[in-house]
Order: structure tokens, then sequence, then C-alpha cells
């Protein structure tokens, strides 16, 4: 199994209310190309079902994962409950730090193809920690910077600057 992580500082924010923001799952389509469909459907007041489609390689993945929102520890953690993968769970937490907030997404995936593990996987890793990065920084107008991964950091502006430009294929 593969994990993934990506962190996020928004200045001057509230962890409150980037809760609030990150999850809002059905926004994430807005935000960037690659996520083509969210859908959710309460189950209780802290509870959600989420189907999503998401482009990936010369294909789209489909899934529908639980999401438990606890607004006590500002955590929502989902888990695959059918879809493409083999194993998807992980956790959206944010916190407070000092006026600023962190976004926290970390998971755990298995596409339940052995042979193919070595090439799919750190594709889905890369493509995981940019959507992210993208998705928060769209939530936050921008405001964000990507926390201790150059590389992430470095496409996520490129990506900006090609869409700024209007280029062909811009995310």
């Amino acid at each position: 199994m593969r994990s993934v992580s990506v962190t996020l500082r928004i200045a001057d924010q509230d962890a409150e209310q980037a809760f609030d923001r990150v999850s809002a799952f059905s926004r994430y389509p807005e935000l960037t190309d690659v996520i083509r469909s969210v859908g959710t459907r309460q189950v209780s007041p802290a509870e959600e079902i989420s189907d999503w489609e998401v482009y990936f390689r010369n294909g789209v993945l489909c899934w529908s994962e639980s999401d438990l929102f606890d607004r006590d520890t500002l955590t929502i953690a989902f888990e695959q409950v059918d879809g493409d993968f083999a194993e998807f769970r992980g956790t959206w937490r944010t916190e407070q730090a000092g006026p600023d907030c962190l976004v926290v997404f970390a998971a755990e995936f298995d596409f339940g193809i052995p042979s193919l593990a070595g090439i799919l996987d750190p594709v889905a890793q890369r493509v995981f920690k940019e959507t992210i990065a993208r998705v928060v920084l769209g939530l936050f107008a921008g405001g964000a910077d990507v926390v201790g991964d150059e590389a992430v950091a470095r496409a996520v502006a490129d990506a900006r600057v090609a869409t700024t430009a209007g280029a062909p294929g811009a995310p």
C-alpha cells in the first residue's frame, strides 16, 4: 500500500473556517480540471457519501467514499466503500498554527494490480499531491503555500503560470 501526504499553510486563516471550506467536496471540480465530478449525499449530520470521478492517465478513476466529519478535532476521515481502488482511505485535517492555518491531507491507496504498482503508484502519488494543492489554493484564492515539498510547490506554481498565460492544456 502506498501513502501520500501534502501540507499547505494558509496565511491569516482560522482553522475552523478552513475546515468548512475543505469540507465542501462538491466545489472541487471548479478548482481543478483533474477532478471531473464530485457528488455528495448526507447520511447523518457527521457523515456523507461522496462519489468521485477523477481523470488519471488516459482514463477516469471512479469511487465512492464514506466521509466522517469530526468538527471537534477538525478532521475528516474518509474510506472508499466502492470503486476502482483495491483500498483507499485517509484524512483531511486543519489546525491552527499561530495566525495561520495548516491543511494536511494524508491517504493510503492500493490499486490492487501488483504488476503495475511500480508504474502507477508513483504517478498517482504525484497526481494526488498536485491536485490537492491546486484544490486548496483554489479554496483560499491562491493564498496558500505548499509546506515541505518543493516539487509540488514548483508544479503548482508552473500550472498557475500556464493557466494565467492561457496555455493550451493548462490545468
